[in-house]
């Protein structure tokens, strides 16, 4: 019998891929979680998780281990629903970017609606940043999204690295300023991008804002010029033009769910949970998206 306890620990650190970050995201100290994972480990006679100074990633048993431990945990919570005698209700006011629509987000939701058919889930898209105000205000329970670097608000579910694309045909010259598609304001990656280009001294001009993914998608696929992605989660049709236009680096993102935390037992924390949980989904980039 493997510990549910313990494989919520070793799920955590696979999918943040950083034992703090993880026991955040449980509430529990890191030795906490590194004690855990230990155990683990000595319970399965396997290396689960590979450690250095930088970085933690997944074994080939860890890579297994991951979807026993999303198994086991899932069936653990049917079987506590079911003997329970009661099913969660209420509503819950769940934001997500325009982006996440088209990824894993849908099969995510459509296992959360089954298991909770009593629960009233309503969608609102829109920018991270206007999302993040909503959440503030009330007007929203979660929020999936990203954040700024250096800012802690939200748990997070997992990082991945800013990187610049177009279209494979587009032609960037190096002593003109740089043509950008971006996300009208307030988007994060529109001032990512920007911030990182003033950092850097290089010149740019704005050839295109839209409020919608398929409006950057068309302008770079139309050789317009170049907007601002996820690496692993890039639009279908766009390369990465980093190296060969020689522009800065932007950095990594850290996407995050935040709210779902007043009410441990309500439907916000559970939708909440679902998504981290299922943090793997997003991160294995079986779906091109792109990222606000």
């Amino acid at each position: 019998m493997l510990d549910p306890v313990l494989l919520e620990s070793f799920l955590a650190v696979a999918q943040t891929r950083n034992f703090t970050e993880a026991g955040r995201r449980l509430g529990l100290r890191q030795s906490t979680v590194s004690q855990h994972v230990r155990k683990l480990e000595d319970a399965t006679g396997r290396r689960l998780l590979v450690r250095d100074t930088h970085r933690v990633a997944p074994t080939a048993d860890g890579e297994a281990m991951v979807g026993f431990a999303c198994s086991i945990l899932e069936a653990n919570e049917r079987a506590q629903r079911y003997f329970a005698g009661s099913q969660l209700r209420g509503r819950v006011r769940f934001g997500t970017s325009e982006d996440f629509v088209s990824s894993r987000l849908p099969e995510v939701l459509r296992g959360f609606v089954q298991r909770h058919p009593l629960v009233d889930l309503e969608l609102t898209v829109d920018l991270s940043a206007t999302l993040n105000t909503m959440l503030d205000e009330g007007a929203l329970d979660v929020v999936l999204g990203k954040r700024r670097p250096g800012d802690d608000r939200g748990r997070l579910v997992w990082r991945d690295r800013l990187v610049w694309i177009s279209g494979p045909e587009t032609r960037i010259d190096p002593a003109a300023p740089l043509p950008l598609i971006l996300y009208t304001p307030p988007s994060i990656s529109r001032a990512v991008a920007l911030e990182t280009l003033e950092r850097a001294g290089r010149a740019w001009r704005i050839v295109c804002s839209s409020g919608s993914l398929s409006g950057l998608r068309a302008a770079a696929l139309a050789g317009l010029g170049v907007t601002v992605h996820a690496r692993g989660l890039m639009p279908e049709g766009l390369v990465e033009v980093a190296a060969v236009a020689r522009l800065p680096e932007l950095g990594e993102v850290e996407f995050v769910v935040q709210g779902g935390t007043r009410d441990r037992r309500g439907p916000a924390a559970a939708l909440a949970e679902a998504i981290l949980a299922s943090g793997d989904l997003f991160s294995s980039g079986l779906v091109a998206e792109g990222v606000r």
